[in-house]
């Protein structure tokens, strides 16, 4: 069964745009887009950068270098809950192990 579609209007930096969606994402899309305004609204007030195309493109690569380091420390607290598993499933291998040889 497929999911219907929304068409959603968002606005960024006071301008209007009509976007198509999955209506199960809807939320999703006015959340993302009311993040990449306040983004692109903190480049455009910091006066650093001029125009509309270059204000997009540095939000999208402030946001694509915040969603790479996110990937970086989700890896890393996988690598660490794994191997805190691994120790876990170890002691407890080491504890049934000692009481199945005290049944025998």
């Amino acid at each position: 069964m497929s999911n219907p579609t929304a068409q959603v209007s968002v606005r960024i930096l006071d301008k209007e745009y009509q976007v198509a969606c999955p209506a199960s994402e809807r939320m999703d899309l006015l959340d993302s887009a009311e993040v990449l305004n306040a983004k692109m609204r903190e480049i455009r007030d910091s006066g650093r950068i001029v125009g509309l195309d270059r204000i997009a493109v540095m939000a999208a690569l402030n946001m694509a270098n915040d969603l790479l380091h996110a990937q970086v420390r989700d890896r890393a607290i996988e690598g660490d809950v794994s191997m805190r598993l691994k120790s876990i499933s170890d002691r407890v291998d080491s504890v049934l192990g000692g009481s199945q040889q005290l049944d025998f």
